[in-house]
């Protein structure tokens, strides 16, 4: 398999973090941007003594210029980005007749408007050398709504929106677009729900379990093989089965 570049954002948390080995365990050279330093390179850190060297570039992927440097930060420590993995998110739950502009607006600059900002300044690349791989990280929130979301669930919704115009776009560049839609894994923020609220949720999945970072990030593994050239424009659940269509 060729080492590629792979750029991971948001990959300090607990599904970026599984992305990032997993990937690095395939040979490619990987990188991640953060915000905090201190908890970054205490993060790299850890990763070193797992034998995973991960490259670090500052940015805040909802702001264009921060992200445009970022990914200029990473291709002069590794070289340019053939695979993209947009998982940087977060949530800013409420219900909607009491949600603020600012609750709104932060969850669609991070979850939905980075995906622009990162993108943007790599597929110029990928079309020009033919072969590229982007992968969104969605949710089944965005399949199926969720109360207290509506924020969250239409920035995942349009995560799949992007990626389908994206994929027709430059499939004939060689660049495959995708998504990946996990359901309730079991990272420190699902973790940190109250235990009977957990309980409700696993007893509506039919494996009858959370999720793990491992099984999402074999997922985007398996999207961004040489071998997957001729997927693009899907969106893979990835749920236990808790919400099912076709």
């Amino acid at each position: 398999m060729q080492s590629r570049v792979a750029l991971v954002t948001g990959g300090t948390g607990g599904i970026g973090t599984s992305i990032i080995q997993r990937l690095a365990q395939m040979g490619h050279r990987v990188a991640t941007n953060y915000r905090d330093e201190a908890r970054a390179r205490a993060w790299q850190a850890q990763m070193r003594e797992r034998g995973i060297e991960v490259a670090l570039a500052r940015g805040d992927v909802s702001i264009a210029d921060q992200a445009q440097a970022l990914v200029e930060d990473v291709e002069r420590q590794l070289g340019p980005v053939e695979i993209l993995v947009n998982n940087a998110g977060i949530t800013r739950d409420s219900t909607f007749h009491r949600m603020s502009v600012l609750q709104w607006n932060e969850v669609i600059a991070t979850n939905l408007n980075s995906c622009f900002n990162v993108t943007r300044p790599v597929i110029e690349g990928m079309r020009d050398r033919q072969w590229g791989r982007i992968v969104q990280i969605s949710s089944i929130n965005g399949l199926k709504g969720q109360y207290g979301q509506a924020n969250y669930a239409a920035a995942k919704a349009g995560m799949h929106g992007f990626t389908i115009s994206l994929a027709r776009e430059n499939a004939r560049f060689g660049v495959t677009v995708n998504t990946v839609s996990p359901g309730y894994v079991a990272t420190d923020m699902v973790m940190a729900v109250p235990e009977d609220v957990r309980a409700k949720i696993v007893a509506e999945i039919p494996t009858g379990r959370l999720g793990s970072p491992e099984e999402i990030a074999y997922a985007v593994a398996f999207l961004v093989a040489e071998e997957a050239a001729w997927i693009t424009g899907s969106n893979l659940d990835i749920n236990g089965g808790h919400h099912m269509g076709w």
